[in-house]
């Protein structure tokens, strides 16, 4: 009985920890790898390259992983080594909170160690506006370059 109120307890705690890491904002997808417009126009646009940057982009995550979820249940179950009565069950959902947290910061680690370089390109644009567009590749496109800007992917012309 005792052992059933516990794994229910860390189960629990699991579950809202689960739920509390789904509520974050994640950044937007980029499934292509081609290119992310900061602008919602889709229509063909032309500018001049201003400057050219490589930047360091984080690997996309899928919400909350693995590592959060061991974490909490290790850290639950080493908690609930820990005192008696009520005091086990605080000792318990404090000791899921801190697991889940340490294994939240190593999976971020973790994710920063995979990060992906992109170019990042700030453009003066024909109605004399700077707009700036990060794709994956350079495509041989220099300062300076006239480029045509379709559905937020840059090439020279």
């Amino acid at each position: 009985m005792n052992i059933q109120k516990n794994f229910q307890t860390v189960l629990g705690v699991s579950t809202l920890l689960l739920l509390g890491a789904c509520a974050t904002s994640m950044a937007p997808a980029n499934p292509t790898g081609n290119a992310l417009p900061q602008t919602s126009n889709a229509a063909t646009q032309y500018g001049v390259v201003q400057s050219i940057e490589l930047v360091k982009q984080p690997v996309a995550t899928g919400g909350i992983g693995a590592g959060t979820i061991a974490g909490a249940v290790v850290g639950g179950i080493l908690g609930h080594q820990v005192g008696g009565g009520s005091g086990n069950t605080a000792a318990t959902v404090l000791g899921a909170a801190g697991g889940a947290y340490a294994g939240h910061t190593l999976e971020k680690n973790q994710q920063a160690a995979q990060s992906t370089s992109v170019y990042k390109f700030t453009l003066r644009m024909s109605d004399g506006n700077n707009q700036v567009f990060t794709q994956s590749t350079n495509v041989d496109i220099r300062v300076g370059d006239r480029v045509q800007v379709d559905n937020g992917v840059l090439r020279r012309y």
